[in-house]
């Protein structure tokens, strides 16, 4: 979009009704595929993995069927590792990357900890390349229980029995280019809200939690981060989009209280991830794999460091 200020649907000041929302859904058009890309993948992993669906979302005559892959050696007395990916279904190396570590080391923790991986939250969107639901609706701000949001109601309500046996959870996204030249100038259409231009960061960042700050783990996942590609640095106000740095490439947000993934359960060390793939010094392969390194470290940490 030449004038991101301007969003072609809506009234500027308004917020969008039934009528722009629907004009915005019937511009949503299908790039790739879920079937092939993600459940062809997880299909390949019932040989090692348990494998459930946990939920279907029927958009129209389209149906997604959620799937979430488990350690088959699962055991009460041990702590449930959980990560996520595709929330906004866009940010592709958010899935690639969670299925990527189920496949080069889901295997690595057997009989230390419960694994439990969701590498796709968010399929339509997946395909549309998108970060709402067809509902105009960001899934990682309605986690909460009978979400408007089918994406989020189901990840939920899969997470229930395990709120409190949650040791880490790490949730993979991206910040790209399109959220400042598309989706944020959405958000504020939708909103009826003026549209305030921001700064995208190039490089790879966390999200903590501002209640529960975990600053050592954070560290520890980017100091793995660092070996595979570069860290964000703030911007000439100290901040990564619009939030105070804690620590190289950290940043915090009240995440249980905007709804965010990372607060569905109570997991003690909690982390969103923010990778760049705009940047002209980093490939999708070095996306992906830098999503692994995290989950690698994320998981690595939380073991050697249980809370007593």
């Amino acid at each position: 979009m030449s004038n991101p200020a301007f969003y072609p649907i809506g009234t500027p000041g308004q917020p969008w009704g039934a009528a722009e929302r629907a004009e915005w859904l019937a511009k949503q058009t299908k790039h790739r595929s879920y079937a092939a890309d993600v459940l062809s993948v997880v299909e390949n992993l019932r040989e090692l993995f348990d494998v459930t669906e946990y939920g279907t979302l029927n958009y129209g005559p389209e149906h997604y069927p959620l799937m979430a892959v488990r350690s088959r050696d699962w055991r009460d007395d041990l702590p449930v590792l959980l990560v996520t990916g595709g929330v906004h279904g866009y940010e592709t190396s958010g899935v690639h990357g969670a299925l990527q570590f189920l496949q080069q080391h889901g295997r690595d923790y057997a009989g230390r900890a419960n694994l439990l991986v969701v590498p796709c939250v968010s399929p339509w969107a997946y395909e549309r390349i998108n970060r709402w639901n067809p509902g105009a609706l960001d899934p990682n701000r309605n986690f909460r229980k009978n979400s408007p949001a089918g994406e989020s109601a189901a990840l939920v309500d899969l997470l229930e029995p395990l709120r409190d046996r949650v040791l880490m959870h790490i949730d993979l996204h991206e910040t790209t280019d399109s959220d400042e030249s598309e989706y944020r100038p959405a958000l504020a259409a939708r909103d009826g809200k003026p549209f305030e231009p921001g700064e995208i960061p190039d490089g790879f960042y966390l999200v903590d939690e501002a209640e529960n700050p975990q600053p050592d783990f954070q560290q520890a996942v980017i100091v793995a981060v660092a070996k595979v590609t570069h860290i964000a640095d703030a911007d000439a106000r100290g901040e990564i989009i619009g939030a105070p740095l804690l620590l190289p490439g950290v940043i915090k947000y009240p995440v249980k209280e905007w709804g965010l993934c990372a607060g569905i359960t109570n997991a003690h060390y909690a982390t969103t991830t923010e990778v760049y793939p705009d940047s002209p010094r980093a490939t999708p392969q070095q996306c992906n794999d830098a999503q692994v390194a995290a989950v690698c470290s994320a998981i690595d940490y939380a073991l050697a460091h249980r809370p007593a």
